[in-house]
């Protein structure tokens, strides 16, 4: 007999605008809350450069605004027609879940726990882009329960993951459709001695805007190479598990190097966000090579990267390639 289920969500958006919350359902005590007390330093909210992309303002403040101390109460029939029809949902039957850690050397813009308590023990799964298949389902059926968007499937809709939308080599697609890209934001920046994350080089699609360590106009030639180093180095599927074997395989010699982000925002602010920390998805550092032939700037930062890193780089990214 399932006696709780517990929820926690994260979304990681620009740089330090980060949203954590936990959400749980005692059947035995038939209510419903969020633990507040576990909101943290996740509760901050920093000014942003006027020139970045701003779609992702509005979720956070209505993510925040929605997590309340108000307990939910609930009747056991009720709790018995959610748990009938969650039984049948068959959740996480034959699921793969993937392996957790507080500490993600490479994070992406949505993760969840979900922790199942019952009277036979407990059950953990976590993942971060394999959705269970039925997880929208899930959602609605926790909206007719509690009378709110538990899971904010309304938000989910924004986020580039595989949840609403495809991830390929090429791009980000919606119902078939490949998405225009919007905007390009792209930081790096020192954790010790501890810098704020400051944007090193904005690419605004819309405007037609290069701004950061390179400023100027967004020539159509310009553009068009852009979007082919996208495509070439899988920069969209960056998000994925399999774009982290580097990463996973072998630990940084020094935590107190670099962090950075890059988040790309596509048309109907649809937003794809990923960041790390001292380390990075296996086909960066063959992207940073070839701007550097480009431009003749190191725009990446690949110079912080050690030599024994940069080969590590270079044998799984070129692997990527094959």
């Amino acid at each position: 007999m399932i006696e709780k289920i517990e929820i926690t969500q994260r979304f990681n958006f620009k740089r330090l605008n980060r949203h954590y919350e936990c959400f749980t359902i005692d059947f035995l005590a038939n209510m419903a809350y969020y633990k507040i007390s576990e909101r943290g330093s996740g509760d901050k909210f920093l000014d942003e450069n006027s020139l970045c992309d701003d779609s992702w303002i509005d979720i956070l403040v209505d993510l925040r605004r929605n997590m309340t101390s108000e307990i939910r109460r609930f009747k056991d029939s009720d709790a018995g027609d959610f748990l009938g029809h969650f039984n049948d949902l068959k959740l996480f039957e034959n699921y793969q879940s993937e392996k957790f850690s507080y500490f993600e050397k490479i994070e992406r813009i949505y993760s969840c726990i979900v922790i199942i308590y019952s009277s036979d023990g407990y059950e953990e799964y976590s993942f971060k882009n394999n959705f269970p298949p039925n997880w929208i389902e899930f959602g609605k059926l926790l909206c007719d329960f509690l009378g709110f968007d538990v899971l904010h499937l309304n938000h989910q809709k924004a986020l580039a993951t595989p949840l609403y939308h495809d991830l390929k080599r090429d791009g980000v697609y919606s119902n078939g459709v490949k998405l225009d890209v919007k905007c390009i934001e792209f930081g790096h920046y020192r954790c010790y001695p501890y810098e704020l994350p400051n944007p090193r080089l904005i690419i605004n699609f819309e405007r037609g805007t290069i701004d950061g360590y390179i400023e100027g106009e967004l020539t159509s030639s310009v553009r068009e190479l852009i979007l082919n180093l996208l495509e070439k180095y899988h920069v969209y599927m960056w998000s994925q598990n399999e774009y982290h074997l580097k990463s996973n395989a072998y630990d940084p010699d020094d935590l107190e190097g670099y962090d950075w982000y890059l988040e790309i925002v596509f048309k109907g602010d649809v937003i794809w966000h990923i960041f790390g920390y001292n380390d990075y998805p296996d086909t960066y550092v063959l992207l940073a090579r070839e701007i550097m032939d480009i431009t003749g700037m190191d725009l990446l930062e690949m110079n912080t990267i050690d030599d024994d890193n940069l080969k590590l780089f270079e044998k799984y990214g070129n692997a990527k390639l094959e």
